[in-house]
């Protein structure tokens, strides 16, 4: 139950805006391509999410040879009015924290499992 005919969830609690502001936030020179293979959506809406976050000030784009490098206004607050006061900071801190101090083991996944409860 609360899974499709191609066992995909109906819903989660990400929406797919979080999830390409978070994968920008991994690698700021992400193209859009690959970021809508990781999500699992069209190159054409991860380019329309990535416009979305651009025109709300979330992201600031800079060309850079033939790609473009994101800044992240992480300082920015949550757009519903009651989450208005927390920073999106906090989402990819949460995210994107064990990406960045963990091992390399750990950000393949092949730490072990008392590890990760621990994390938790």
């Amino acid at each position: 139950m609360g899974k499709s005919t191609d066992d995909r969830p109906r819903w989660t609690f990400l929406t797919n805006h979080a999830r390409v502001l978070l994968e920008i936030a991994r690698d700021p020179q992400v193209r859009v391509r690959d970021i809508a293979a990781v999500i699992g959506i069209t190159e054409r809406a991860a380019q329309g999410i990535v416009t979305d976050l651009k025109e709300a000030g979330y992201l600031d784009p800079v060309r850079v040879g033939r790609r473009n490098h994101y800044t992240i206004d992480a300082g920015q607050g949550f757009r519903h009015p009651t989450e208005a006061n927390v920073p999106v900071r906090v989402l990819i801190d949460m995210f994107t924290h064990r990406d960045r101090t963990g091992t390399a083991a750990e950000r393949t996944g092949a730490a072990d499992r008392t590890t990760e409860d621990q994390t938790m």
